[in-house]
Order: C-alpha cells, then structure tokens, then sequence
C-alpha cells in the first residue's frame, strides 16, 4: 500500500505540473477572453492538486514528489509551437489540450481503479480526475 501511496502521488503531481505547464503555453496563444477564463481557473484548479501533494508528500516519502523536468517542458513547448504553427485557433489550442487532459483521466481512473490507496489520496486523486472530466464538458464548446 505505501508504495501504491507514493506512486499515486507522484503520477498525479506529475499530471498536475504537465498541466500547468501546457495551460500556462497555451494561454500565451489564446485571444478570446472567455476562453483564457476557463483556461486560467483550470491552471488554478492544476496548481491547488500540486500543493495539496506537495503538502501531504512528507507523510508518504521523502524528498519531492515527480514534477515534470526540463525536458518535458521543452517537449511539450515545441509540440505545441508545431502543432499550432499553421493553425493557431481556438479550437486547435483546446483541441490540444483535450488530448492531455484526456491522457490525465486515464491515468487517474486507473489509479483508482487499481490501486490500493489512503482515503486522503484517493480523495486527491478523485478530485483530479472529476476537475479534468468537468474541464472537458466545458472546453468541448470552444472546439
């Protein structure tokens, strides 16, 4: 159970971070203020998981829980900078965001389907997912 523990911590912070990082990239892009609205309290909602983790992950394990590196960030910079080189519209910004918001859904769902884990990081990790499964009802209208 504690390595479940810690290894739920770490995918969900590492999901948190991936997504403020894109968030933050795409808002760089996005022109409709309605939009960067929804965008700017889903980085929010991103930033309150991380530091909720940051906050219970002495409890767990030492050291800092998995955050994305360097490189992930440069990956994820250049493929957004690719993917919206010829077509920087709303509906391509949200469109690429859905495809990670996407990935983090799973990832959750199959930590809580799978994995035995603390009542308070289940409780993280629901909270995770339900943001995400809320944001894609509410970026499906920008696409």
């Amino acid at each position: 159970m504690k390595k479940d523990n810690i290894n739920a911590l770490d995918e969900i912070h590492k999901g948190a971070t991936m997504g403020i990082d894109a968030v933050s990239m795409i808002l760089e892009k996005v022109k409709a203020k309605d939009l960067k609205q929804v965008l700017t309290k889903q980085l929010h909602s991103y930033q309150d998981i991380a530091k909720k983790i940051d906050e219970i992950y002495p409890k767990y394990n030492e050291g800092k829980p998995h955050s994305t590196n360097l490189m992930n960030k440069a990956m994820t910079w250049s493929g957004i900078e690719m993917k919206t080189m010829n077509d920087d519209s709303n509906s391509k910004l949200v469109e690429l965001l859905l495809q990670g918001v996407n990935m983090g859904i799973i990832e959750g769902r199959k930590i809580l389907n799978k994995k035995k884990i603390d009542e308070e990081i289940e409780s993280i990790v629901s909270d995770y997912v339900t943001m995400q499964e809320k944001t894609v009802e509410i970026l499906k209208k920008y696409l």
